[in-house]
């Protein structure tokens, strides 16, 4: 199988070192600058558990059409460059090619088919309909990540915790081609789950990085702090009211209170989250596909969503007073 990674930093690097180590595949990668270098200079590097894991990369280019048709194509850029990405994906895809985004929020397929959302594209993520028309629905599965990972150096990745993939159809149901990427990560060593409603995995991932990652942003409090303020606490919880309507009125249901999540996010102790990291790093945030598109759905539903309203307000004034946001 030929599989291509697009963003080939923490969790990119994570997904192809392990594919690339098993021998499964023929691993390549679209890169530019430091990591392009590293890549061609390394090969596939990963640092676990005591452990370094190096395998070559198959090909790696700034060209998608250096590279050509895959059988696999897995997205692990962060938000803000997925337009970008988008514009330059077509030499990848062919007939059979199945594009994986592994990436955070809420992603530009979401509210394809959902009657109460329309047939407009989510703009906080798709603007102007770029994405959805470079990459046909009919391509996509969806997946959700829950591993965490960082890149000490460009090219060679940390892994922290965590091995847990989620895939599925993104209209719901069973496919052969669901349980072959399932099986092709599997072997690669990844925590897999074929989901049969990945529309739902994504949202209930979604809920709890709504409000933690922009509220640690813009405080830069490790997520234990966070929780430990009863009045953010509570504001936390607000937004994240808002946001399970918003679940209930799209398919989307959350089966748990926001005390519920906040005591499974209070068991990973003082860690900070990825919103966080990117602050300190200087790279630019997420805010669009984990706060600016939930708001959006809301205005589309006409549920109100003031609570929301005030953070992503909040952030999107704190991260572009700093550059980190357009």
């Amino acid at each position: 199988m030929k599989v291509c990674i697009l963003g080939a930093g923490a969790i990119g690097g994570f997904i192809g070192t392990r594919l690339a180590a098993r021998g499964q595949a023929k691993v390549s990668a679209l890169a530019r600058g430091a990591t392009l270098d590293a890549l061609r200079r390394h090969g596939w590097r990963l640092q676990q558990g005591g452990e370094s894991i190096q395998a070559p990369c198959a090909a790696v280019s700034a060209d998608a059409a250096e590279l050509g048709v895959q059988d696999l194509v897995v997205i692990a850029v962060k938000g803000p460059a997925l337009t970008q990405v988008a514009r330059g994906i077509a030499p990848l895809i062919g007939p059979q090619t199945v594009v994986l985004p592994a990436m955070n929020g809420v992603p530009w397929w979401f509210g394809h088919g959902v009657a109460a959302l329309g047939d407009a594209p989510l703009e906080a993520v798709d603007p102007g309909g770029i994405v959805g028309a470079a990459i046909p629905f009919e391509t996509v599965l969806g997946c959700v990540v829950h591993a965490a990972a960082f890149t000490s150096e460009p090219g060679l990745v940390v892994h922290k915790m965590g091995a847990g993939l989620i895939v599925g159809e993104p209209a719901g149901g069973a496919s052969a081609r669901v349980d072959t990427v399932a099986a092709l990560l599997r072997e690669a060593g990844f925590d897999v789950t074929a989901s049969a409603d990945v529309r739902r995995d994504v949202w209930y991932k979604l809920w709890g990085n709504l409000t933690m990652n922009p509220v640690s942003a813009i405080t830069g409090a490790t997520a234990d702090r966070v929780l430990a303020d009863p009045l953010v606490r509570a504001f936390c919880s607000q937004a994240m009211g808002e946001a399970a309507a918003i679940g209930a009125l799209v398919g989307c249901p959350i089966g748990q209170t926001p005390e519920d999540r906040h005591a499974i996010t209070a068991r990973l102790g003082a860690f900070k989250t990825s919103m966080l990291q990117d602050v300190e790093a200087g790279r630019p945030v997420e805010l669009d596909a984990i706060v600016g598109a939930v708001r959006e759905l809301g205005q589309r539903l006409g549920q109100p969503t003031p609570a929301i309203d005030a953070l992503f307000g909040l952030a999107r004034l704190f991260a572009r007073e700093r550059g980190l946001y357009q």
